[in-house]
């Protein structure tokens, strides 16, 4: 039987936070045939373990790194959440901006839309973190092209 997990059972798997809830976690965890681990959970959990258990971002990386490599979980696109799961920890994106880089480098797009200036500069970061991936992205300002009302 396949089941899509959710937070709370990864993260009690990871904190055994409470200790029974994790026992039963990691015992699950071992046990199913198939688990499908959906991209919005696994940033749900990075949200989790950064706000709530103040988790470093090496850790976090590690922790969903060996869920993906497991056997039993299925994940739609794993290439894609592992290269966000690096930019992460490598280049000090949040979670939802390497996600994004992520996706822009694996569909060949070559512009962010964003008002966050400060990403220019995670996103050399990421271009020098990884040579070798696809091509760099660049921050498109979306000010600069909006038209006024007429």
């Amino acid at each position: 039987m396949t089941a899509v997990l959710d937070t709370n059972v990864i993260v009690r798997h990871l904190t055994y936070d409470p200790p029974d809830q994790g026992q039963a976690a990691t015992a699950y965890l071992a046990a199913a045939d198939h688990l499908v681990l959906p991209d919005v959970i696994a940033a749900e959990t990075v949200y989790v373990l950064q706000s709530y258990y103040r988790a470093p971002k090496d850790t976090i990386a590690a922790a969903l790194r060996a869920l993906v490599a497991m056997g039993n979980v299925r994940v739609e696109r794993p290439e894609m959440l592992l290269r966000a799961i690096d930019l992460f920890e490598i280049a000090n994106f949040d979670f939802a901006d390497a996600y994004v880089v992520a996706y822009a480098q694996t569909h060949g797009i070559s512009q962010i839309a964003s008002f966050d200036k400060g990403i220019d500069k995670r996103l050399v970061a990421a271009a020098q973190a990884a040579p070798g991936t696809p091509p760099a992205i660049s921050r498109l300002d979306p000010s600069g092209l909006a038209k006024p009302n007429s």
